[in-house]
């Protein structure tokens, strides 16, 4: 158990899994963001345009079914105007999304465009012989 508990302790410390558990709450905070822009501010101008609608109240009733007589069950709805504002949400979001790797990416190359410090030099011929030649004169001092 000691050693789970170590695995365990070891993966949760990792910088990745913090950076992950930071990054679902922003998403979720993110998220929360997008819905008000897309609910309170795009979609309201969007339904003024074509004629006051609101498209969350867009739906198809479908007929009720008799299950008995005089007893009808409740029309089932399909509510597209919901699904287009869940789309537009989903654009809103996939496209920030993109914004911020492609800057990600951006600063990651310029990390990489930046030279790295040069090695030293391999010394020449010349070079080499001669320490060769102070090398020998050093032996026989």
């Amino acid at each position: 158990m000691s050693k789970f508990i170590e695995e365990f302790k070891a993966f949760a410390v990792k910088g990745n899994a913090i950076d992950m558990a930071v990054g679902v709450i922003v998403g979720g905070a993110f998220g929360g963001i997008v819905n008000s822009i897309v609910n309170d501010i795009i979609m309201p101008p969007i339904g003024w345009l074509i004629g006051g609608v609101n498209f969350t109240d867009l739906k198809i009733e479908l007929p009720a079914q008799k299950i008995a007589e005089g007893i009808e069950m409740a029309p089932a709805t399909i509510a597209y105007g919901n699904f287009i504002q869940t789309v537009i949400n989903f654009l809103i979001v996939a496209f920030c999304v993109f914004l911020m790797v492609k800057g990600i990416n951006k600063l990651s190359k310029k990390k990489e465009e930046e030279p790295a410090p040069a090695p030293d030099p391999e010394p020449t011929a010349e070079e080499k012989l001669l320490s060769e030649i102070r090398d020998l004169l050093k032996e026989k001092k």
